[in-house]
């Protein structure tokens, strides 16, 4: 999707042709550890999707490492094997968690949340269960937040 942008002028690029090119400069800079605050600002659900396959599948076949920032649940599901929690009060106090692999601190960071999360059946996105739900008390029983 990136080479339809080559001919604009970057003045002329939206939020989210913007956020693209952000991107793939910032992979395109030699590097073992990438950074990436927000990589889904600006960008709809399928373009967040293709991001975060493009970012997973650069990280895997250079073997590099990428620190990913995001709110978005989605995002994070798709480029992570392994996350670290933060827990505290911003400005004030708080705890990072060391690396943890993906299910067990999606678990940790959505049992504080008291959440439950679905993966949809014909998507495969992850979904928010409704709390009190069949769903939700059947995982949270079990301690299975995340899936």
């Amino acid at each position: 999707k990136i080479k339809k942008l080559y001919n604009k002028s970057i003045k002329n690029l939206s939020g989210g042709e913007l956020q693209k090119v952000s991107i793939v400069t910032c992979l395109l800079q030699k590097a073992d550890l990438y950074a990436l605050d927000e990589p889904s600002a600006f960008l709809d659900v399928e373009d967040r999707i293709a991001v975060a396959k493009f970012i997973q599948r650069f990280t895997r076949s250079y073997e590099k490492s990428a620190m990913i920032i995001d709110h978005d649940v989605q995002l994070l599901d798709l480029v992570s094997d392994s996350m670290v929690i933060f827990e505290g009060t911003p400005g004030i106090n708080g705890h990072a968690s060391s690396p943890l692999p993906k299910v067990e601190s999606m678990n940790k960071f959505l049992k504080s949340l008291d959440i439950t999360f679905r993966r949809d059946e014909k998507s495969q996105r992850p979904r928010v269960n409704k709390e009190n739900s069949r769903l939700d008390k059947i995982q949270k029983a079990e301690s299975n937040f995340y899936y």
